[in-house]
């Protein structure tokens, strides 16, 4: 699937990065820095630019006001949803400030209820959000995982090939009952049936079974 690559300023950013032609790369605003290191020129830069402090000059720049309702990733995000694409990877995205962080577990949440998959990268960890769905692991992820209700009160909530298995459970905003599960060298799944979770594991995109 073709895959929107967010790029913005916070931990988490990956030592390299390859890309296939049919990607789109995004820059949100000081993450063009990043790239720049690499030599990687963004198909697009989208922000206010308040935090880079000057307009950069790449193929396509998307400025917006700096007094605005939507972060700068979440308007990478309304840009890669604008241009077809269903699939979104934000590195740079945690860290840093923890308001920042937690509005990109938001954003995690609103590509899910566009119909999307989005993947939060940062320092070994990945998170995305499942919405009345499923998200399975191939048996040789390992490490942590936990799962958490961002929807309130969600329920149908599976858990299977884990170290703690759930069946047909409800998990509620404000208790952690799905933190810190295990894998433990099963192919597992976590299903949602209605409501939304945000699931975060150690390890990558590629423990996925996508």
């Amino acid at each position: 699937m073709n895959t929107c690559y967010i790029f913005g300023a916070a931990d988490g950013l990956p030592e390299k990065f390859e890309r296939e032609d049919s990607d789109l790369v995004i820059a949100a605003d000081a993450g063009i820095r990043f790239l720049e290191k690499l030599n990687i020129l963004p198909d697009i830069a989208v922000g206010d630019f308040d935090s880079l402090g000057f307009i950069p000059d790449c193929k396509e720049v998307i400025q917006h006001p700096v007094m605005k309702n939507d972060t700068d990733t979440m308007l990478a995000v309304k840009t890669g949803f604008e241009r077809g694409f269903k699939r979104f990877v934000i590195y740079g995205g945690a860290g840093g400030r923890p308001d920042h962080t937690y509005a990109n577990y938001q954003t995690l949440c609103y590509i899910s209820t566009c119909g999307g998959k989005g993947f939060l990268c940062f320092n070994g960890y990945t998170a995305t959000a499942v919405r009345n769905g499923s998200v399975s692991f191939a048996n040789s992820a390992s490490g942590n995982i936990s799962v958490f209700s961002a929807s309130g009160k969600i329920s149908g909530v599976t858990l299977k090939g884990l170290l703690y298995e759930l069946q047909n459970a409800v998990l509620d905003f404000d208790f952690p009952l799905g933190v810190s599960n295990e894998f433990i060298g099963e192919n597992a799944e976590i299903t949602v049936s209605n409501g939304t979770a945000v699931v975060i594991w150690s390890g990558g995109i590629n423990d996925l079974c996508e």
